[in-house]
């Protein structure tokens, strides 16, 4: 492997892959283009007012998106037993930084809630790179935990347990609940019994209740989201304004570039909002299509999943799915008002780097999965030394 194959779109080795494979990886692809062209339009009156380059945010999605292709690129070419090896360092890790952002003078503190490190220039969420590497792991744990010690089990339900109480205090009830139910729905399709599973829908249930209970702010926003009318200029603005730019997009939108809710109405409009940036743009017809897009991904990954023998690397197939399609769906739940207002961002279309780069890592664990279904050359390290000895002597 060498540099030129982790940073490109194409490469000659892609041909011999199986169809659903190369149809993923088109298919991330396209969803990227699309988000980024999107997120260009959302974002340019904010960066323009705020930086005088409306370009500015932009930029540096284009930065965090090649960043992210060479992890993509390293996932689809290298065997996923040596990822599943690594993914609980990570896990570990991450969960680490997770906690140094509790404490004081260490996060980054953004509309009162702290989710990110500063390293340098640079701001990363933790809460947002676990999130392929918990799928990892909760495979690899709950697709082996017939074959697991009691010891191991609730050594990693432990583990598991701390990242989301992690996230719950930053605060972040949305990205601890995404979090949750991936977890969940990776252990119910690796077939544990329904008495854990049901204990631990109880638990995550009574966790979610005493936030809301005790975080005022999210108490507002489930209030909010019942009737977002009751209050349009306070708790239910975003909702509103959100609802405004989705429904004044008609049928066929107003155009690319031509929102009027992106001019300083619509908040956070190329985060949290951008589905209702590009339904007021690309309207009715444009939604759809890109609800097609979601589908016809969601569906490709679950032929997937359904033809994997291997148990864990099912279980990594359905957790990278969740992750990618689930998230959307519930990004566009909220821009629409069908669900609470929630901070999580729309895979592949929301600024940020953290979360293009683990949108671009569960895509690319998707993706091996589809090529190792199909056979695809586990080459050991060994071979791979001996083969290069090879072409020495052959160049002597």
């Amino acid at each position: 492997m060498t540099l030129r194959d982790l940073i490109l779109l194409v490469n000659p080795s892609d041909k011999e892959w199986a169809t659903d494979a190369r149809l993923l990886r088109w298919l991330t692809f396209l969803w990227m283009f699309i988000g980024l062209a999107v997120l260009f339009s959302a974002s340019y009156p904010s960066a323009d007012a705020e930086f005088g380059d409306g370009l500015y945010y932009f930029k540096r999605q284009l930065i965090w998106a090649v960043l992210g292709l060479v992890g993509f690129n390293l996932q689809v070419r290298s065997p996923l037993r040596y990822i599943l090896g690594i993914a609980q360092w990570f896990v570990i890790l991450l969960l680490g930084f997770i906690l140094i952002t509790l404490i004081p003078g260490f996060g980054t503190t953004v509309n009162g809630a702290t989710r990110w490190l500063a390293l340098g220039p640079v701001p990363l969420q933790p809460s947002e790179l676990i999130k392929p590497f918990l799928v990892l792991q909760s495979a690899r744990i709950f697709g082996q935990w017939k074959r697991l010690s009691w010891r191991v089990r609730l050594t990693w339900l432990g583990i598991f347990a701390c990242v989301l109480v992690g996230i719950l205090l930053q605060p972040n009830l949305s990205t601890a609940a995404l979090c949750g139910m991936t977890l969940w729905l990776v252990a119910l399709a690796s077939g544990l019994p329904f008495s854990y599973l049901g204990g631990t829908a109880l638990g995550g249930l009574l966790l979610a209740t005493i936030s809301i209970s005790l975080k005022e702010y999210q108490r507002r926003r489930v209030m909010s989201f019942l009737d977002p009318w009751a209050d349009p200029m306070r708790d239910g603005y975003q909702l509103v304004q959100s609802l405004l730019a989705v429904g004044s997009g008609g049928t066929w939108g107003s155009g690319f570039g031509l929102s009027q809710q992106k001019l300083f109405y619509l908040p956070i409009q190329y985060t949290d909002f951008i589905f209702a940036v590009f339904a007021e743009e690309f309207g009715f017809a444009g939604s759809v299509l890109l609800l097609g897009l979601i589908m016809a991904y969601a569906t490709l990954a679950l032929m997937v999943a359904m033809k994997t023998r291997n148990s864990v690397y099912r279980l990594v197939a359905i957790g990278a799915m969740i992750l990618i399609v689930g998230q959307s769906l519930l990004n566009i739940g909220v821009a629409t008002g069908v669900l609470p207002t929630t901070g999580l961002p729309f895979p592949f279309f929301s600024y940020g780097g953290s979360s293009m780069i683990a949108s671009l890592l569960s895509a690319g664990l998707l993706i091996r999965v589809a090529r190792e279904n199909s056979g695809a050359e586990v080459v050991s390290l060994q071979s791979r030394r001996q083969s290069a000895a090879e072409r020495r002597r052959v160049r002597k």
